[in-house]
C-alpha cells in the first residue's frame, strides 16, 4: 500500500451512497476523463432504518465499481455521532496528507441530517490544520507530510443553497442513476425492496423523481440537460475570461 498518492478530486462523505446521490454524475465524468478519484465515508451507515452495515458494504462495493472508482475507504467513525474530536479531525488529516487532494467535495454546511452538517464542520477544520506543521500524524507508521488541497467545494443534498456553479453531467446521469440504484436496501429499486422495512424519506419511489427533477432544473440553468450543484466554500478566481473563450 503506497503511504501517499497525489490524488486529483477526494470526495468526503457522512455515509455510504451520500457521494453517489449527492456527485455521483460529477464522479463518473472524472473517472472517465481519466482522473484520480477517491470516496471516503466517515461511517458505515449503520443507524440506518433499513438495510445492515455489512449489506451496505456490499452495496458501496458496486456501487464505486459503476461509477470507475478504484479507492473507496472507510473512517470507521460512529453513525449518529460524528463529533469534531481531536481523534476525527486527526483521523480526516491523515486521510487528505495520505491522498494529497487538489479537490475536496463533502457535505453542506446546512443540511436535513446532523452527521452532514458535522461532516462539513470536521472537514473545514481538518483541511487548515492538514497545512500546520505542528500537528503530526502518522499512516502505518510513518509520518505524513503536509497538505492542503487547491480548492474545497461542497454538493448540494436535501436543502438547496444558492450554487456558486454547476456541473454538466449530462452524458453521466444514467451512470449516476444506475450507481445509487445498487442501493437498493436505501432507495426505491422496483421488484427488489423489502417491503417489511420501514419507509424513510430516499426509500419512496418519488425520492428518485425528484433527483432527476432537480438535475433537470440546475442544468436548464446552464443549458445542458442534468447538473449537479456546488458551493465554492472560499473565493475561486480564474486567470482570464479566454478561459471561456
Amino acid at each position: 500500500m503506497e503511504i501517499s498518492q497525489n490524488t486529483d478530486v477526494l470526495i468526503i462523505a457522512a455515509h455510504p451512497d451520500d457521494a453517489e446521490l449527492s456527485c455521483g454524475g460529477t464522479i463518473a465524468q472524472l473517472t472517465a476523463a481519466g482522473k484520480s478519484v477517491v470516496i471516503a465515508d466517515c461511517t458505515r451507515g449503520e443507524l440506518g432504518s433499513r438495510g445492515t452495515a455489512q449489506l451496505r458494504a456490499q452495496e458501496t462495493i458496486n456501487a464505486t465499481k459503476i461509477l470507475g472508482v478504484k479507492t473507496r475507504v472507510n473512517l470507521d467513525i460512529p453513525d449518529g455521532n460524528i463529533q469534531q474530536s481531536q481523534e476525527n479531525t486527526h483521523s480526516v488529516i491523515s486521510l487528505i496528507r495520505r491522498f494529497r487532494p487538489q479537490i475536496i467535495l463533502f457535505n453542506p454546511p446546512y443540511e436535513r441530517h446532523p452527521d452532514h452538517e458535522n461532516v462539513h464542520r470536521l472537514v473545514r477544520t481538518a483541511v487548515f490544520q492538514s497545512g500546520l506543521t505542528k500537528i503530526e500524524t502518522l499512516f502505518e507508521g510513518i509520518p505524513q507530510a503536509t497538505h492542503r488541497p487547491k480548492h474545497i467545494f461542497s454538493y448540494m443534498q436535501t436543502y438547496e443553497f444558492q450554487p456558486s456553479f454547476y456541473v454538466d453531467i449530462t452524458d453521466y446521469f444514467d451512470v449516476k442513476t444506475a450507481a445509487i440504484r445498487a442501493y437498493s436496501s436505501q432507495v426505491f429499486v422496483k421488484g427488489k425492496n423489502d417491503e417489511t422495512e420501514p419507509a424513510t424519506f430516499i426509500s419512496k419511489p418519488d425520492f428518485m423523481e425528484m433527483l432527476e427533477a432537480r438535475a433537470r432544473y440546475f442544468g436548464a440553468l446552464i443549458g445542458v440537460k442534468y447538473a449537479e450543484a456546488y458551493l465554492a466554500i472560499e473565493p475561486v478566481g480564474i486567470p482570464s475570461f479566454g478561459l471561456w473563450l
